[in-house]
C-alpha cells in the first residue's frame, strides 16, 4: 500500500502525506454523498410515503415515472441506499423511452422496516413480483445495483417468465466466503456501531484504507438515515439463506439478455468475472478509475445501461 512505502525526504513525506489524507477524503466524500444526499431528513423518512403497496404485511414505497406505454424497467438498490440516493441519473436518462419503476427495499427509504430477519431475504425477491403484480404488469427490465443486483439476480432465476432483461452493477456470482464479514456487519449494526466492517471490505486495495475516524463519520451519516436494527435483521437473511444462495447451475440456466457494470477497483469484480463464466454471452462494462461506491454514478454505467435496454427491447408489434 501507499502508506508503507518509505519515503526519503520530509518534504516529500509530508506531501504524501496529504496526497493520501485527500486521497482517503475523496473516498469518504462519495461515500457521504451516497449515504446522505439527496436523504430527506429522519423525521421525514420515517413517514410513510405514497404512493405505496400492502406485500404481505410489510409497505412499500415505490415510483412510477417516465413514458407511460414504454416497456417497463425495474430499479432496485443497494444496501442502506433509496430510491433517491442511488437512482435519480438513471433516471433521468430512461424516463424519456421506458416506464421507470423504482422501489425502497423493505428495510430501506420509505418502505416498512420490521425487525425480524424472516421478513427479509427471500421476501425482499418477493416484494418485486408483488410490485409487478400491483401495477398489473407481466414482465420487466431488471436493474439493480449491490444488494439491488443480487434480489435482481435472484428474482431472474425463480421467476425467469417475469424478466425481459437483467442488468446488475456493483455485484456478480456471490461470494461463498462471506459469512463472516455478514455476521460481524450485522453485530455491528445491532450494536448500534455502523457498518464499519462493509466501509472496510469495499474499499478499493490501491488506495488509502479509511481512517478509524472517517468510519466514525460515515457511519454517523448511515445511521442518521437508516434503521440499524432492520439493516441488521437485512443482513442476517442473507446470511446462509438457502433461498438466495444460489447454485452455478441455476445461473447458467438463465435465458434473458444480461449486462454487468463493476468498477475497475471493486473489490467485487472477481464475483462479476465468475458470472461471466456462467454465463459468456454477459455484457460485462469495467469503468476505469470506479469503485464500489462510485461506479453507478459515472457516465459510463448510466449511459450503459441505458443502450443496454435499448438493444434489448421487444420488437414493436405490427
Amino acid at each position: 500500500m501507499v502508506q508503507n512505502r518509505s519515503i526519503m525526504e520530509g518534504k516529500t513525506a509530508k506531501s504524501r502525506g496529504f496526497a493520501m489524507r485527500r486521497g482517503s477524503f475523496v473516498i469518504l466524500a462519495l461515500v457521504v454523498c451516497l449515504f446522505v444526499t439527496p436523504a430527506l431528513a429522519p423525521a421525514q423518512e420515517a413517514a410513510l410515503k405514497k404512493p405505496w403497496f400492502d406485500s404481505a404485511g410489510v409497505p412499500i414505497h415505490y415510483i412510477v415515472t417516465g413514458k407511460a406505454d414504454g416497456e417497463p424497467v425495474v430499479l432496485i438498490h443497494g444496501f442502506t441506499g433509496s430510491i433517491e440516493r442511488q437512482w435519480p441519473r438513471v433516471i433521468d436518462a430512461l424516463k424519456k423511452d421506458y416506464k421507470v419503476i423504482a422501489m425502497d427495499c423493505r428495510g430501506h427509504g420509505s418502505s416498512g422496516k420490521p425487525h425480524d430477519p424472516k421478513k427479509y431475504g427471500i421476501e425482499m425477491v418477493n416484494d418485486v413480483a408483488r410490485l409487478l403484480d400491483h401495477l398489473k404488469i407481466d414482465k420487466a427490465h431488471l436493474a439493480g445495483y449491490s444488494m439491488g443486483a443480487s434480489l435482481a439476480l435472484a428474482f431472474t432465476v425463480h421467476h425467469p417468465e417475469r424478466v425481459r432483461s437483467l442488468t446488475m452493477g456493483g455485484h456478480g456470482v456471490p461470494d461463498p466466503n462471506r459469512s463472516k464479514l455478514l455476521g460481524e456487519l450485522a453485530e455491528s449494526l445491532d450494536m448500534g456501531k455502523g457498518i464499519g466492517p462493509l466501509i472496510i471490505a469495499l474499499a478499493p486495495q490501491n488506495k488509502p484504507s479509511p481512517t478509524p475516524e472517517q468510519i466514525k463519520l460515515i457511519d454517523t451519516a448511515v445511521l442518521a438515515v437508516n434503521d440499524a436494527k432492520a439493516l441488521a435483521c437485512v443482513i442476517r437473511s442473507f446470511n446462509g439463506n438457502k433461498d438466495m444462495l444460489l447454485s452455478d447451475k441455476q445461473i447458467q440456466e438463465i435465458r434473458v439478455p444480461t449486462a454487468a457494470f463493476i468498477g475497475a477497483d471493486d473489490p467485487l469484480r472477481p464475483g462479476v468475472d465468475q458470472f461471466k463464466k456462467l454465463l459468456p454471452k454477459t455484457r460485462v462494462v469495467v469503468i476505469d478509475g470506479a469503485d464500489h461506491i462510485t461506479a453507478f454514478m459515472r457516465p459510463e454505467f448510466v449511459n450503459g445501461v441505458h443502450q443496454f435496454l435499448n438493444e434489448n427491447r421487444q420488437p414493436p408489434k405490427e
